[in-house]
């Protein structure tokens, strides 16, 4: 597709991609399902993210609170966490996986990736992928890693990640759940009514016309 062009984009976008057991429930099927249909539409909003120069992406994967829901469907998105890393090692990304390791429902597979950020293809744009992460387990580090509050933040787990200019959330709920606090401090916010698996370009082209018309001043 023809891509528009755009007098300012986003530096950093942020992913929440909310609505797959929804999307699986209205079709009949079991809630579980609804991630694996979620795989290939972040594999679209990576490629259209990277062919409009977007510079880095965060993907909320699951969180640790996400982990109390029944075992069908914690396994059903861990497999798809895998699925989407595996996939970006294939392209061009560099990609690093952020989250608790310490836990069993980590995904063994994706342990390489948390050490640090690995480039694959030329790295040209930056991906973070969000796996078992905790808002506390994130800052818990910062606090206790950090000597000085000047500190704190090079201290966070997601220290690597930078600030996110622009939060796109799908599935009609209008909060952060959790999502990076520190990084998303002065994000831009823009919601979406449409559930996660039904990500259609327009989207995301949508998102960014909003966001060209925010004043973005930073607190100044």
């Amino acid at each position: 597709m023809n891509l528009p062009k755009f007098k300012r984009l986003p530096e950093h976008i942020g992913l929440i991609p909310d609505g797959n057991r929804r999307w699986a429930a209205a079709r009949g099927l079991p809630k579980e399902a609804g991630y694996e249909s979620g795989v290939l539409p972040g594999f679209e909003f990576y490629e259209q993210s990277r062919s409009l120069g977007i510079k880095e992406l965060t993907l909320y994967g699951f969180t640790q609170d996400n982990t109390k829901r029944p075992s069908a469907q914690t396994a059903a998105f861990r497999k798809a966490c895998v699925e989407i890393a595996m996939g970006l090692t294939l392209r061009d990304a560099a990609l690093l996986v952020v989250g608790n390791t310490d836990s069993p429902l980590f995904p063994e597979e994706l342990l390489p990736l948390t050490r640090q950020r690995q480039v694959f293809g030329k790295g040209s744009i930056r991906v973070n992928l969000l796996v078992n992460y905790g808002w506390l387990w994130d800052l818990s580090h910062g606090a206790s890693g950090a000597t000085k509050q000047t500190e704190f933040t090079g201290a966070l787990a997601s220290n690597d990640i930078s600030r996110i200019d622009l939060v796109i959330r799908w599935g009609g709920r209008r909060r952060l759940s959790g999502f990076l606090p520190v990084q998303s401090v002065y994000s831009d916010f823009y919601f979406l009514d449409d559930l996660w698996p039904d990500y259609h370009a327009d989207h995301l082209l949508e998102a960014l016309t909003w966001y060209e018309g925010q004043d973005v001043t930073l607190g100044g």
